[in-house]
């Protein structure tokens, strides 16, 4: 005879997720956005791009440890300029739309909005730091570096704008 206690049976069932899971695709093809780049954002991060790095290389040709000033000139440009070149892989791959749980808008406004805060302060700080007396020999290369500077400040400026009206429709839905 059965005993009546092991006819029972119980059914488990159990489901596991990975993190990995969570950012694959539903496709394995590459994405890339070619309009991107035609849009008033994406000539705005092209021109912070070439002008950021025209900043660094302008202040980095000349003696710039002879004013202290220039550190933090540099910091900004080169720190803006890596940053801005990684935000427009992920606008040209379209990443953002492989990993919806980061709040891209958010990220796009602080990112945009710091960056003009801070290459204001060095665009005003390499400016007041041009002077012709001090080496009249770098004065052309302080000059026009203080004058990228202000053109890229004004290009994250543009962006920031259009960060803050893709922030304030997300917000307001």
């Amino acid at each position: 005879m059965e005993d009546p206690q092991r006819a029972r049976s119980h059914t488990v069932t159990t489901t596991a997720s990975s993190f990995a899971e969570n950012f694959s695709t539903s496709s394995s093809s590459f994405a890339y956005d070619r309009e991107f780049l035609r849009t008033l954002p994406g000539l705005l991060i092209v021109a912070e791009i070439v002008l950021g790095s025209t900043v660094h290389f302008l202040v980095c040709s000349i003696l710039c440890f002879h004013v202290p000033a220039f550190g933090w000139v540099m910091f900004v440009a080169v720190f803006y300029w890596v940053l801005t070149v990684f935000f427009l892989i992920i606008y040209i791959t379209m990443t953002y739309t492989r990993i919806p749980q980061v709040p891209w808008t958010t990220v796009g406004l602080c990112f945009n909005g710091s960056a003009f805060v801070l290459y204001l302060s060095a665009a005003v700080v390499d400016a007041s730091s041009v002077s012709p007396e001090r080496d009249s020999h770098n004065f052309n290369s302080w000059a026009a570096s203080s004058f990228f500077a202000f053109l890229v400040t004004i290009c994250y400026a543009g962006n920031t704008y259009f960060s803050f009206i893709a922030w304030r429709s997300r917000t307001i839905q």
